[in-house]
């Protein structure tokens, strides 16, 4: 079973307003409401290309329960949710105009009681199951939480995916995880460096490998990804052609389509494939991708072995 962990859903209310002006009255173009969350993303997509996950995470007044309603009435997935009595789950107002804007909330507080409860529900992970830590943290949690979450399963030889930045991310390289997800940016961050090619690109992903990740997946946008496989190999495609509509969300699908590629193949290359295919049919598409749109771009994505 794969389970997907969120620490802070979100209601996201997306509009599109014309020339927006600040202090003046603007009326909306077009509005939808979609349940938000790296994880929960990955469980979507997941379930879109016939794949079963379990979304974890906390949840808290009536958005927390919106958010539940949605991810199981409109995508038919089962959510292992736990829900904190005071505060609300947060929504994240996005706005497309002549700029892109957003403001995010910041969500229930997290004690120690509900942590306590989310450990119990990772009890019933089994070995070869699928863990998927995504995205930031509420400010009540410490930046070792990823961490502490895969020590305590460290004895259960769980596969650990880790799509996070920062301090998140650094902290559990030496546990190994068993796929990492940096982008370009977040690679110069962590390592305060300017990386201007892609071999730069592949010396610092390598030097994630050399801290303990077993496999890296590094998105480029527009340029295409780059997958450092843990027998040492590594593997470079373009991105299909297409016309961008949201890049909300592509990382997360290039996740679940490494997941589902390895999950049918047990085959890296296939998987990084998928991953790509996945990644760029949620950017083609006002939603995150479907099987069909995957299948479409998966015969265009071709991936070359990188020489030494």
């Amino acid at each position: 079973m794969i389970y997907t962990v969120t620490f802070n859903p979100s209601i996201d209310y997306l509009v599109h307003v014309d020339h927006f002006k600040i202090g003046e009255v603007n009326r909306t173009n077009s509005e939808k409401i979609l349940p938000g969350g790296k994880g929960i993303n990955v469980s979507i997509v997941l379930n879109n290309l016939g794949i079963k996950s379990i979304p974890f995470g906390f949840i808290a007044g009536f958005t927390g329960q919106e958010i539940k309603r949605r991810i199981e009435d409109d995508f038919g997935i089962q959510t292992h949710f736990i829900k904190i009595e005071n505060g609300y789950s947060r929504i994240n107002f996005k706005m497309k105009s002549d700029e892109e804007s957003e403001v995010n909330g910041n969500g229930p507080e997290i004690n120690k009681y509900h942590l306590n409860e989310f450990y119990q529900k990772l009890d019933c992970l089994e070995v070869r199951d699928i863990l998927v830590l995504s995205g930031s943290i509420p400010k009540c949690l410490s930046n070792d939480i990823y961490y502490r979450i895969m020590d305590y399963l460290k004895d259960k030889e769980v596969k650990v995916v880790v799509d996070a930045t920062g301090d998140l991310l650094l902290k559990v390289l030496e546990l190994n995880p068993f796929l990492i997800k940096p982008n370009k940016h977040e690679l110069e961050e962590m390592f305060h460096v300017k990386l201007f090619d892609k071999k730069d690109i592949i010396i610092y992903g390598k030097k994630l490998q050399d801290m303990g990740a077993k496999n890296i997946l590094i998105s480029m946008a527009g340029e295409g990804a780059i997958y450092i496989c843990e027998n040492g190999k590594v593997y470079m495609s373009d991105a299909p052609e297409g016309i961008v509509k949201n890049s909300v969300g592509a990382g997360d699908s290039m996740v679940a389509g490494f997941i589902a590629g390895y999950m049918k193949t047990e085959s890296y290359v296939h998987a990084f494939r998928m991953g790509v295919a996945t990644g760029s049919a949620s950017a083609f598409s006002e939603e995150l991708a479907r099987e069909s749109e995957v299948l479409n771009l998966l015969n265009e994505v071709h991936e070359v072995e990188y020489e030494y």
